[in-house]
């Protein structure tokens, strides 16, 4: 119960100060709409076609994204973790590209790819590769060595050893990563759109603020808000549905 009325008591504090702090004058509602303003507006903008279109591309470019840095960064995230000589000779270029924020690549970007989709992709899915690459590798850097040598001494071959015993403990490792890497993917794509202009609430939110649509700029930001929290809520579900069998899982249900 207290999972539910915590975070619920939270957020209508928040809410509530934030609707305090305008109709008070500590902050100009010229700087900052008042909270039922904003929601208002982002009330109306919900009755739009075109509200929907653009959450539609950001969800669209989020998705892809997020899809192609996990078909990238799982299999080499193993292949990393289970094998030392292939970690040892890929350390340098991933510590040298790892570091880079994602948002640098934007006028690169711009010179090479355009401001397309594919621009938003690229962005999305190179922030959410490095969070699950990492994890994936260190789940099976994690696996228990006694299963290992255990199923080695039963003659398992690689493949089903891989199978059969280092995937399933990885798989909570890798949970956290899709996890992370799902937020990050948002952001970045909300950031292509923003600064580049594909589309997307992220181009929505900048034509608003060009404008001086203040109240249709903090509706935006609270409907790309609200899409985080949503992923993120979505994500969590899923693993504990699909890790119901971990220990981790099993005692955050007590």
């Amino acid at each position: 119960m207290l999972d539910v009325v915590v975070p619920a008591v939270s957020v209508a504090a928040a809410l509530a100060l934030w609707e305090l702090v305008t109709r008070t004058g500590a902050i100009s509602p010229k700087d900052l709409s008042p909270m039922s303003t904003t929601l208002s507006e982002l009330w109306r903008l919900a009755g739009t076609h075109t509200f929907w279109s653009q959450l539609g591309d950001t969800v669209r470019g989020w998705a892809l994204g997020l899809a192609i840095a996990t078909a990238l960064a799982v299999p080499i995230g193993i292949l990393l973790g289970a094998s030392d000589f292939a970690a040892s000779a890929f350390r340098v270029p991933i510590e040298f590209l790892r570091p880079i924020p994602s948002a640098v690549l934007i006028p690169l970007l711009f010179l090479t790819l355009g401001t397309k989709l594919r621009s938003e992709v690229f962005l999305a899915s190179f922030g959410a590769f490095w969070p699950l690459l990492v994890q994936t590798m260190y789940g099976v850097r994690d696996v228990d060595p006694l299963a290992l040598e255990t199923a080695r001494s039963f003659k398992v071959g690689r493949l089903e050893r891989l199978r059969r015993v280092t995937f399933p403990s990885a798989v909570p490792y890798i949970a956290t990563g899709l996890r992370i890497s799902s937020t990050v993917a948002l952001i970045l794509a909300f950031t292509a759109e923003l600064f580049m202009g594909t589309p997307g609430l992220g181009q929505a939110l900048n034509f608003a603020e060009s404008y001086g649509l203040n109240d249709t700029m903090y509706a935006l930001a609270v409907a790309t808000g609200a899409l985080g929290l949503v992923i993120h809520l979505a994500f969590t579900a899923i693993e504990r549905r699909a890790l119901r069998w971990h220990p981790s899982q099993r005692l955050a249900a007590l």
